[in-house]
């Protein structure tokens, strides 16, 4: 009896390189077009969204405030946004309802325990003084370096804290520092807050280093404010 071999299956031809380059360059392709468009779609919702908080965090470091104006620094003076001669460093103004300057929001940052902390610290030259202080950006250690910002007894260093420039304008009369907790003797000093020992003193340190270089170049200007409510 004869028998039939059984034909052996055909495989299938092995996939092209090049098809599979070209797949995987289509794939590629589609998920960069979607990321970007993502991107573009996200990008003014974001930007509205930090507008408002910078203006709610300007508002809050500037006690009576109730409008903010930017302005722009340059080595010829103090302009109002859009008016500048040049570029410059935004400064954030604060007015009250009535439209009298109250005083100016200034950003500082530095190394705190777990990374860089961002602030924005209220400074009124009628006092020559902080007036106010919030975080704008921080990832220290929650319920230890965190109490930079939830602390109201830290937090209430900043309510008038001297900042007042030496005789010959050239820098801060007296350097801010943080100190222990309960141990500030005088108005430039803050009390620190037990745990939090680093992110303490960085909060000090910074707002010294700021106000320090900026209030000096500020200080001549503070008539450019005013102006522009007369404007």
């Amino acid at each position: 009896m004869s028998t039939t071999a059984s034909a052996e299956p055909q495989r299938p031809a092995p996939t092209s390189s090049i098809k599979l380059i070209g797949t995987l360059g289509l794939i590629a392709l589609f998920s960069g077009l979607m990321v970007v468009s993502v991107v573009e779609f996200t990008r003014p919702y974001i930007a509205e969204n930090h507008r408002i908080a910078l203006e709610r965090a300007v508002l809050e470091v500037i006690p009576g405030a109730w409008e903010r104006r930017e302005f722009v620094l340059t080595d010829e003076g103090v302009f109002p946004a859009g008016e500048a001669p040049g570029p410059g460093r935004t400064i954030h103004a604060g007015f009250d309802a009535e439209g009298t300057f109250k005083g100016v929001a200034l950003e500082a940052s530095g190394r705190g325990y777990a990374d860089i902390i961002r602030i924005l610290y209220g400074y009124d030259p009628a006092c020559e003084c902080v007036v106010g202080m919030t975080v704008l950006e921080s990832r220290e250690t929650p319920g230890l370096g965190d109490k930079i910002e939830t602390d109201p007894a830290f937090v209430a260093n900043f309510e008038r804290l001297d900042a007042r420039l030496a005789a010959d304008g050239s820098g801060l009369a007296n350097r801010i520092r943080t100190v222990a907790p309960g141990a500030a003797e005088h108005p430039w000093e803050i009390d620190g807050i037990t745990g939090a020992t680093i992110s303490a003193e960085a909060i000090g340190s910074m707002i010294h280093r700021s106000a320090d270089g900026l209030l000096p170049e500020l200080a001549p200007h503070w008539a450019a404010f005013e102006q522009d409510i007369q404007d």
